[in-house]
């Protein structure tokens, strides 16, 4: 598992913003969460589908992001699950999420924006801030110490994570991988 590695522009498909037929928030099946504004993409190349959620006044970052996250799980039928895996992993992606949504707010004044997308294998999470600092797990790692495992449990949990900067542009992406249960 990298801590480095970021995925190039365009490594795992359209990058969200860049993808064809993005609908707003109130498009059939997305609410729009309160605070914050949901874009829905679909049907892109590859069959990922995408959803965006953007925290621009949003208070309680941290549960709406879970709450998005819930209702695209429910939306790619992750959910409801049929077999213990299958909730495993979509418990799996609901701590990931908060995990890196909390990391923001902590180290990096507060996430901007999240991206979810997912195609059959695999959902990638991406949370944007415009934080200076380089997320990476607490070495060593000391169960019974209180805090600092949010990025420890992020690399257990994910088949790959990273940090993504575009050059000239305050912040970064984190972002992690998980993959479906078989």
């Amino acid at each position: 598992m990298s801590t480095t590695r970021p995925c190039s522009p365009g490594d795992r498909g359209p990058e969200p913003g860049d993808a064809p037929g993005a609908s707003q928030a109130g498009a059939p099946g997305v609410e729009a969460p309160q605070g914050g504004a949901a874009t829905v993409t679909s049907g892109s190349p590859g069959g990922r589908q995408v959803r965006r959620l953007s925290f621009d006044g949003a208070s309680g970052v941290v549960p709406l992001a879970r709450d998005f996250a819930r209702q695209a799980l429910y939306a790619w039928a992750w959910l409801p699950a049929a077999t213990a895996d299958q909730r495993a992993a979509a418990e799996d992606v609901l701590l990931v999420v908060s995990e890196l949504v909390t990391n923001a707010c902590l180290h990096a004044e507060g996430p901007d924006a999240m991206v979810l997308s997912c195609d059959n294998k695999v959902i990638r999470v991406e949370v944007s801030d415009r934080g200076a600092g380089q997320p990476a797990p607490r070495t060593p790692h000391r169960a019974g110490r209180p805090g600092g495992h949010g990025m420890f449990i992020v690399q257990r949990l994910c088949l790959d994570w990273g940090v993504v900067r575009t050059p000239d542009v305050a912040g970064k992406t984190v972002w992690a991988e998980l993959g479906a249960p078989a």
